[in-house]
């Protein structure tokens, strides 16, 4: 050969094929969740609840709650101060003033506000002054160092008393009957409210999950038993299966309620992942799992979990709805939390009374801020469900 010839010329050179990397379920899920505006305004309602809980968990805002700052039954800002005070009908509300506490007087009813009150003057309860006769030094009173103390201008453990805050007639949302204001106290019920809901949720969703599983994957006697033990849950109406065990326990409390609501709410759950695992466990990818040695626990947990994992989102977010829902039923019907915890519930229970007297703020407040979660969520589970099933709006649309 006269010279030497390239075996192949550059411009026959293979071009290069860019690796691309199909999206998977959840990132499409996310794609077609952006298209979705009520799906994210709904998003956003919620996240904003969510981080109004953590807030007040952390104490951030609404941690003084229980602090009585407004005079009893202060009414909202937005309608001035209360009629009742002397604000004649049609007139210009006054600006809201702090009422000192010399000269602020409670309506709430205190069957030993006379006792007190001749005590801090000086006088023997019924109106007498002077000092106690000497039988009733020598008789047993269970209350006299406290008594003692309040003559002395201290507080019941030898403290001096804080001097009471100036009150205010008006508060942004209105005070209930202790003065407390209401906004703080819908935040603060909001944190209890949510937390019972997500966290009896995951318990039930976990369950539910698990026993579908079970039964889906193994069948036969398994799969028996867990039939006859969902038949049993649900062969009960919930609601009244729920006030069952909660007046059972008799034992008042946060983890209560989540136990109450998670050990008796998975059964949804159950019903849709054992079918799900009937379905998938005879699929090709299971089999070939099968084929090359896999665990019967990696098959159920690892291989075909991921494929029905948006099943159980679905099911965990429909759960958080009516957990909410049911944690307000119980708390306003007594069986929920005790006295010292404020929720959604146990305002409503405290403004069924006050609707008598005309105090309508603590309802609309608790109200208003539930029906504003409860229909946010259950718009973005809906959302959430035709993201990650596409096939369901299509079907619904037919």
């Amino acid at each position: 050969m006269p010279h030497d010839v390239p075996l192949r010329s550059p411009s026959l050179a293979p071009r290069e094929i860019p690796h691309t990397v199909s999206p998977g379920l959840w990132t499409l899920a996310w794609r077609r969740l952006k298209t979705d505006y009520v799906g994210m305004v709904s998003l956003a309602i919620v996240l904003f609840f969510i981080v109004l809980m953590i807030l007040s968990a952390t104490g951030l805002i609404a941690g003084d709650w229980a602090k009585e700052v407004g005079v009893n039954y202060a009414a909202p800002s937005f309608i001035g101060a209360d009629i009742e005070a002397g604000t004649p009908a049609g007139a210009a509300a006054p600006a809201a003033q702090p009422v000192p506490a010399s000269e602020y007087k409670s309506s709430i009813v205190d069957p030993i506000g006379d006792v007190i009150a001749d005590l801090k003057a000086g006088r023997t309860p019924g109106g007498a002054t002077g000092a106690p006769d000497a039988a009733e030094e020598k008789s047993v009173d269970p209350l006299a160092d406290v008594m003692a103390d309040i003559r002395a201008g201290k507080g019941g453990k030898g403290e001096v008393a804080v001097p009471a805050e100036e009150r205010r007639v008006t508060l942004p949302f209105g005070g209930d009957k202790w003065g407390r204001d209401v906004l703080k106290k819908t935040i603060k019920g909001s944190q209890t409210s949510i937390f019972v809901g997500i966290a009896a949720a995951i318990v039930a969703t976990f369950l539910g999950a698990l026993f579908g599983a079970l039964a889906g994957y193994y069948g036969r006697r398994i799969d028996d038993f867990f039939n006859w033990f969902y038949s049993v849950f649900s062969s009960i109406p919930y609601l009244l299966l729920i006030l069952a065990v909660a007046a059972v326990l008799q034992q008042k409390g946060t983890l209560t309620i989540i136990l109450i609501l998670g050990l008796t709410g998975w059964t949804g759950t159950f019903r849709l992942i054992r079918a799900e695992y009937l379905k998938h466990k005879a699929r090709e990818y299971v089999q070939a799992a099968d084929a090359i040695g896999a665990s019967n626990m990696r098959r159920m947990f690892v291989h075909i979990l991921p494929n029905v994992s948006h099943v159980v989102l679905v099911q965990l977010s429909i759960l958080v709805v009516a957990f909410i829902k049911s944690e307000v039923i119980l708390s306003f019907l007594g069986f929920g939390v005790p006295v010292d915890v404020v929720s959604w519930g146990s305002m409503l229970n405290e403004a069924q009374n006050e609707l008598i007297l005309g105090k309508w703020w603590q309802l609309v407040a608790a109200g208003t801020a539930m029906a504003l979660l409860v229909t946010a969520f259950s718009l973005f589970t809906d959302a959430l469900r035709d993201a990650l099933d596409p096939k369901l709006k299509g079907r619904a649309g037919h």
